[in-house]
């Protein structure tokens, strides 16, 4: 069973959110054939602590516009890996290092991606300055 339109265009909203702060490598998950408590993962990391920050509270910002408030909030204080839970959508704002060991994109990688647009000046995965 596919993710709702209601969890897909969710993510989406968080997705760009993220996007909007310059995060990298953004990409949105299909999980819903594979976990019962979610639809949809958003993965999206940052250089650096402070940009992992600004990256959550526009995400935060933007689904509070779009009629939802995350139910559950970890990790914001050592700024290296948040977690948001939207319920539908659970939103991983990781810092670049934290990616790269972990791997969920690994782990998830037999769920389809959902197609994301990222803007055009979105930096590379690669780039990793401070910002």
């Amino acid at each position: 069973m596919a993710a709702t339109d209601e969890a897909r265009r969710l993510a989406l909203v968080a997705a760009s959110a993220a996007d909007e702060k310059k995060a990298h490598d953004v990409i949105v998950l299909d999980v819903s054939d594979q976990l019962v408590i979610t639809d949809c993962f958003v993965i999206a990391s940052a250089p650096n602590e402070r940009l992992v920050g600004a990256i959550v509270d526009n995400i935060e910002d933007k689904m509070r516009e779009a009629g939802r408030k995350p139910v559950r909030r970890e990790g914001a204080r050592e700024g290296r890996w948040v977690l948001l839970d939207f319920v539908d959508v659970v939103v991983h704002v990781q810092h670049v290092e934290e990616r790269s060991f972990y791997g969920l994109e690994r782990l998830w990688k037999d769920c389809p991606q959902i197609e994301f647009e990222a803007s055009a000046d979105a930096p590379a995965e690669d780039e990793t300055a401070e910002a």
